[in-house]
């Protein structure tokens, strides 16, 4: 063999003896057939063969999987975030005249592909109280084809009824869907309280390092899921096995990174109700947060985010005093080892419950740091809130 063709083909070594508790990456484009008919017959390997590397490797496969197994679904299809989820499970199952109802507390961009892309090809948006629970059947009509849940909302935290909501449709012969990246499927698991599609951003949890972009998109009927490849492919959308593998990496400690942040989310939680500029503590297992009867119903426990609300006279000093901070990182997302905080202003995208401009609203997601260090860090921007420390604005 010539050394340019022993530079391509590589020589098979043995596996006997090797076993890893790694799953391996596999990266692929080109998927190689045994024999030109195989690879003509490639069509009937159907959706859960192998034949490209678009459309899926092992690697990819057994994350779908043991989303699958969480969430006790039939089938889970991955793509490149979370509001990809959103997007892909919308185009999937609604064409030109359809409606879909989202909440009033929808992810901000949701709203936006609903008014700036889906309506534009005419399919018709209208916006619900995320509490409105069974009088959601007041708002299906004929042309209604998907209602929309996120719950909590994750800025403002309210906890939709969903099983009443998803039966409501149900017997209308509505399909609904429930972005349930705050709770994970360790939490709550939509597809069992009557839901259709349950969406996560992997890039939370998951993931749990801020290093990965990812989503899902989980199922119980088979049906559903060759709707949203059938999308997937003509789109050409696929997902890394990279970030695969990153997501196999960081689900194994999920567990136990959630059950400590959201132990230490909690008790900051319950401290931070006595705050002199905190007006409202919306953490769901709060009774001040909207839908808490809900959450104590419905999920086993509660993730590592919450928000505070601030009172009008302290709201104009949030961004100088979130400048005192030292280990609160500030930024977008959550669920990662870093805490994190965020001002948030919701103000502007809330139609059906309106949201008091002269509050302040800060969202906080609370990481792995130790916790007498955070609560000092987070003492620091409430001294600067109430102006016991003097800050620069």
């Amino acid at each position: 063999m010539h050394d340019l063709t022993r530079c391509v083909q590589h020589p098979a070594v043995s596996h006997d003896g090797f076993k890893s508790l790694a799953v391996p990456t596999y990266r692929a484009s080109t998927i190689v057939y045994d024999d030109p008919q195989d690879f003509a017959r490639r069509a009937g390997r159907g959706l859960d063969g192998y034949t490209y590397g678009l459309h899926g490797t092992p690697t990819t496969r057994t994350l779908e999987a043991q989303i699958t197994a969480l969430h006790a679904g039939e089938r889970t299809v991955l793509v490149p975030s979370g509001q990809a989820a959103v997007a892909i499970t919308m185009l999937a199952v609604l064409k030109p005249g359809d409606t879909v109802l989202i909440p009033d507390h929808v992810y901000p961009p949701v709203r936006h592909l609903c008014t700036n892309y889906l309506a534009s090809r005419g399919i018709a948006h209208r916006v619900y109280d995320p509490l409105i629970g069974a009088g959601i059947a007041d708002l299906i009509d004929a042309n209604t084809k998907l209602v929309w849940m996120e719950s909590p909302g994750s800025g403002t935290m309210e906890v939709q009824d969903v099983p009443a909501i998803a039966q409501a449709a149900k017997v209308r012969g509505v399909l609904t869907g429930c972005d349930n990246t705050w709770a994970s499927p360790l939490l709550f698991k939509p597809l069992a309280h009557g839901v259709d599609f349950a969406v996560e951003a992997l890039t939370k949890y998951v993931g749990g390092h801020s290093d990965l972009l990812l989503g899902s998109i989980t199922v119980k009927e088979l049906g559903l899921r060759k709707a949203l490849k059938d999308v997937l492919g003509v789109l050409g959308i696929g997902v890394s096995p990279d970030e695969a593998a990153l997501a196999l990496r960081g689900i194994e400690t999920m567990g136990v990174r959630m059950a400590h942040s959201g132990r230490v989310a909690r008790d900051f939680a319950e401290r931070l109700q006595a705050a002199p500029a905190v007006a409202r503590v919306l953490h769901p297992a709060l009774p001040s947060c909207p839908g808490h009867e809900i959450f104590a119903r419905d999920f086993k426990a509660a993730s590592t985010v919450f928000s505070l609300v601030i009172k009008p006279e302290f709201a104009p000093r949030i961004y100088p005093a979130l400048g005192q901070l030292r280990l609160f990182a500030i930024g977008a997302s959550w669920g990662g080892t870093h805490s994190l905080i965020a001002p948030m202003d919701v103000v502007a995208d809330r139609t059906v419950r309106p949201w008091n401009p002269a509050e302040g609203l800060v969202r906080l997601s609370i990481g792995l740091e130790e916790p007498g260090e955070l609560w000092e860090d987070l003492s620091r921007f409430l001294d600067a809130l109430e102006g016991a420390t003097s800050v620069s604005g």
